[in-house]
């Protein structure tokens, strides 16, 4: 075996060092700046993003602002619901509370059915409270049609 050769090639724009060996050429190539550039564009592209973000946040909430409200609403009652629906469920884990509960429900749901519901005069009753309360919530104008 024979020691391995080096010559040194000049190119245009770097020098290259090849190595000869039995078994074949290495060549050992410099990096080039090229990459370093493109990175250095493509984080100015980035960086120029994330500077006018805030602005473009604005302008989207400004154009869409009653459909971002109201999903907002209908998200928040989502979680207000599931937040509610789990304090119930710890509360009915305690013993005999589930059951007390349950017992209030009755009472207060045989209250209702005696008090207005027997008769047909408390009927009457109810639905002009009924009434009355769809007139002060969503006005006389909309409950009369």
């Amino acid at each position: 075996m024979g020691e391995p050769e080096y010559m040194e090639t000049q190119s245009s724009e770097t020098t290259v060092t090849e190595i000869n060996t039995q078994s074949g050429t290495i060549t050992k190539v410099s990096p080039a700046n090229d990459t370093q550039q493109e990175w250095q564009k493509y984080g100015e592209q980035v960086s120029g993003f994330l500077a006018e973000l805030p602005g473009y946040v604005g302008t989207v909430f400004n154009t869409y602002k009653k459909p971002l409200v109201t999903i907002g609403i209908f998200l928040g009652a989502i979680v207000a619901v599931k937040v509610v629906l789990a304090v119930l469920d710890a509360l009915n884990d305690i013993p005999l509370l589930e059951p007390l509960f349950e017992l209030i429900g009755i009472a207060y749901s045989t209250w209702f059915v005696y008090r207005y519901l027997l008769k047909a005069s408390t009927r009457q009753e109810l639905f002009g409270e009924i009434e009355s309360l769809k007139s002060q919530t969503i006005g006389k104008a909309l409950s009369d049609s």
